[in-house]
């Protein structure tokens, strides 16, 4: 009997989605890879993830808030209000891009810790 290899939920992600949400991450842009970073973790967080609650400004953690939770409920005033802070529009793409990869993935992983931890693997049947 052959033994299963079990392989993490992230590892179930195919590559071209690792690499896309790396390269979201991490290619140069407008706003500081730190700060790309701590959106994402912080929608993480809100997506369910066992992840930090990273401190972000006020007005960053209210959008970040709404990006991962509620996307459609995002309107041109809370656009409006980052460019009021200071935020340019790519500036606010990329922190739109950051939670939403964050918020997602954080979903993606769950759901396939369920289906991996829930389900016989073909030994155990």
């Amino acid at each position: 009997m052959s033994e299963s290899v079990k392989l993490s939920p992230l590892e179930l992600v195919p590559t071209t989605i690792r690499d896309l949400m790396q390269a979201t991450l991490t290619s140069p842009g407008v706003t500081a890879l730190e700060l790309r970073q701590a959106v994402k973790t912080r929608a993480a967080a809100l997506g369910g993830a066992d992840r930090p609650m990273v401190d972000l400004p006020d007005e960053l953690a209210r959008y970040v808030t709404k990006v991962a939770k509620h996307a459609y409920k995002v309107t041109e005033e809370d656009i409006e209000e980052l460019k009021g802070c200071g935020y340019s529009e790519d500036a606010i793409f990329e922190i739109t891009l950051c939670a939403a990869v964050g918020a997602s993935m954080a979903r993606l992983e769950r759901g396939l810790e369920i289906l991996t931890h829930d389900s016989p693997s073909p030994a155990e049947e």
